[in-house]
């Protein structure tokens, strides 16, 4: 069960961004009466998907070596930038970046660069996803693959 959680881990972040960002979000300001009343809701699951990315990294980063060893897994050696990267964009978005949207400071430059942010964390997630997944894929061939011989 060890071996899959990163896999599980990755999914839940690339997961919950991609269903807050690309479906959630844009449903509250086709179905709600008003743009405001949208937007504010809106930050609230933004911040709420800030705490889901913080968590899943630190999991990741927990994850990413095995108990009482130097090397980390080969995982965790391809996706720790994309990991850290994730991690940053999040916190640099939710604190930097939200609090003008929401002030309305020059609204339409930083809702711009929160939404570029937004998407390089989802390819940040993607791209853990990616590489947990096929290295989980390479170590559970090569257990069947063991098994069989």
């Amino acid at each position: 069960m060890r071996q899959r959680l990163p896999v599980v881990v990755a999914a839940l972040w690339w997961g919950s961004l991609s269903t807050i960002g690309f479906l959630v979000v844009p449903m509250l300001f086709a179905n709600l009466p008003s743009p405001s009343l949208a937007g504010n809701m809106a930050a609230k699951l933004f911040a709420a998907q800030t705490w889901v990315a913080v968590v899943c990294c630190l999991v990741l980063l927990a994850l990413s070596r095995p108990r009482n060893a130097v090397a980390q897994y080969p995982w965790a050696q391809a996706a720790m930038l994309f990991i850290l990267g994730g991690l940053l964009l999040a916190l640099l978005n939710q604190f930097g970046v939200a609090p003008r949207i929401v002030a309305r400071q020059d609204l339409r430059l930083w809702h711009s660069v929160g939404t570029v942010m937004y998407a390089l964390q989802w390819c940040c997630a993607l791209a853990v996803f990616w590489q947990t997944l096929r290295h989980h894929n390479v170590t559970a061939g090569v257990a069947v693959a063991s098994v069989d011989a």
